[in-house]
């Protein structure tokens, strides 16, 4: 398999849900990504702990549809994002056996960056074949 790399932005919309577990946060979140992989996301984000005293962690599960280089389909990331002391951290994996379509298959991680405001990434992925 020959990896790929896909580069573009991401803007998030969060909206605030009922509380599942006690002493933890539920959000619906939808994202509009722009650039190589161009669609919409829609998920959902646990978190806990303290984000203004910036000690907190989340995990998601978001589904994407639209095209990654041209190919049509979509995938689901999962996510896991923590926060301590000044210094934070953001893993996206592309959820085996999520892929369909044209992205049937897809295998890869997320680099998220945010730079003056914007959400960018770079995604490596691999495809069958």
């Amino acid at each position: 398999m020959t990896t790929h790399t896909a580069h573009g932005t991401f803007e998030v919309r969060l909206t605030p849900g009922d509380e599942l577990v006690e002493r933890t946060g539920r959000f619906d979140l939808g994202k509009t990504w722009t650039g190589d992989l161009c669609g919409v996301g829609h998920g959902v984000m646990l978190s806990a702990g303290n984000p203004e005293a910036g000690a907190a962690a989340y995990v998601a599960v978001e589904t994407v549809e639209g095209m990654l280089d041209g190919r049509a389909g979509g995938f689901a990331f999962v996510q896991l994002g923590t926060m301590d002391g000044g210094a934070s951290e953001q893993t996206y994996v592309v959820a085996p056996g999520s892929g369909h379509g044209e992205l049937a298959g897809i295998r890869g991680v997320l680099a998220p960056d945010a730079v003056e405001g914007e959400h960018r990434y770079t995604i490596s992925y691999r495809l069958p074949g």
